[in-house]
């Protein structure tokens, strides 16, 4: 396909009508006429040799051919975005860009609320996108990529190309139902050990922080069950008899504290708090919007703090 003949235009009215899914919205998403966008649609159909929305009682449906093409259309516009906004002076009032975040499952629940409400506030017509990683490394990657322009997880060690800012830290509590028959006991390593466990465990390997200590200790404790999801666990150990032991900020932004008991770990059990920091990549160090954006995360987590 010969790239000279193609209208930039024609690839913003697709990604409205992959949004919208009917004409008359696109449009207005736009700022362009009914009939505009019915003959951008109808340009579009020449350009790519297919059909690409057909009408049916929900709105429009996109061709397979349509949803083979919006996300990487969807990546190529918010690319041409951020570079043409690449100004010295960032006016988050004015701005249109779209930022990628990447959050791990602890800050999606617990920063990423008081960040939307923020960027709505100072700067209401730039959009927000984020990228689920579980692994640093992962969120690396996303970084190395060009797929997230920051990243919010725990720390890790040093790369010179991906600078980090610390945000917060989060201690660990050993969590039981708010009846659990531990809660009226003094919490031995022996009370400990006699129970059940719940490990959340984001990688996969069944080994948390605890059971290194314990290792040491020549001791084991009792997994009765293991997940990948931290925010999970609230539910279960509030039906259960098993123990928990995580962050204590999951625990009040699970929603079940009042269901819940934050009992204090045996003294030979003693883990570190853990950190979390912004990563991001030093090719956006000087970027005026990236700069900001990094500005607002740090102060929603300052205050969360």
């Amino acid at each position: 396909m010969d790239l000279h003949g193609i209208d930039l235009n024609l690839l913003v009215a697709f990604d409205a009508l992959m949004c919208e899914r009917n004409v008359t919205r696109a449009g207005v998403r736009i700022g362009r006429t009914q009939p505009a966008m019915s003959a951008a649609l109808s340009r579009l159909r020449l350009l790519l040799k297919d059909e690409l929305f057909v009408r049916s009682a929900s709105g429009l449906q996109p061709t397979p051919r349509a949803l083979e093409l919006a996300a990487p259309l969807a990546e190529a516009l918010a690319s041409i975005q951020r570079t043409l906004e690449f100004t010295q002076d960032f006016d988050p009032r004015r701005s249109t860009i779209r930022f990628t975040i990447g959050l791990s499952d602890h800050p999606a629940f617990t920063v990423l609320p008081a960040l939307q409400k923020r960027l709505s506030q100072l700067a209401p017509n730039v959009a927000l996108r984020v990228r689920s990683f579980t692994a640093r490394d992962d969120a690396l990657a996303l970084l190395d990529a060009g797929a997230a322009d920051a990243a919010i997880g725990v720390q890790g060690g040093s790369t010179p190309r991906i600078p980090t800012m610390p945000l917060f830290e989060e201690r660990f509590v050993c969590v039981a139902r708010k009846k659990h028959p531990l809660t009226k006991k003094k919490m031995s390593l022996d009370a400990f050990l006699a129970c059940q466990h719940l490990l959340v465990s984001p990688e996969g390997d069944g080994v948390g922080h605890v059971d290194t200590v314990l290792a040491q200790l020549e001791r084991k404790r009792d997994i009765a069950i293991t997940l990948p999801q931290m925010y999970a666990a609230p539910a279960i150990i509030a039906n259960s008899d098993l123990l928990a032991t995580m962050m204590e900020g999951a625990v009040h932004g699970s929603g079940l504290r009042d269901q819940l008991a934050l009992l204090s770990l045996p003294k030979e059990i003693a883990l570190a708090p853990v950190p979390f920091v912004l990563h991001w990549h030093r090719r956006n160090e000087a970027h005026p919007a990236q700069r900001w954006l990094r500005e607002q995360i740090a102060l929603v987590c300052r205050r969360k703090a």
